[in-house]
């Protein structure tokens, strides 16, 4: 299962409102690629389209897919987004990282 942080949910819903759709109407795609400089990348973009192999994962009124492969690296992660002075976007909390880089965009298992 995936969370997702209240600030993570208004900033998507923000997102999705730009795009002309609603949380009720669209998907939130969370993916592990390879590359990045610790050896898997996370992958995040909106979606309309729910695939057959896709596991539907809701949190805070927002619909998750995972893919299968990616899931067993995402179990327990939390999606969190932070705006300020340091840094904006969105980032993972992700209790089976045993490593991330320094951008927070990659991580090992």
């Amino acid at each position: 299962m995936i969370k997702v942080s209240e600030s993570a949910r208004k900033k998507l819903e923000d997102l999705m409102k730009e795009e002309g759709h609603t949380l009720e109407n669209s998907y939130v795609r969370v993916g592990v690629t390879s590359g990045g400089c610790s050896g898997l990348s996370y992958d995040l973009k909106l979606d309309q389209n729910l695939n057959e192999s896709d596991k539907l994962f809701e949190d805070q009124g927002v619909r998750i897919l995972i893919d299968k492969k990616s899931f067993l690296y995402l179990i327990g992660t939390t999606l969190e987004y932070q705006g300020g002075l340091n840094g904006k976007g969105f980032s993972f909390n992700n209790p089976n990282a045993s490593r991330t880089c320094g951008c927070g965009e990659s991580f090992a298992v």
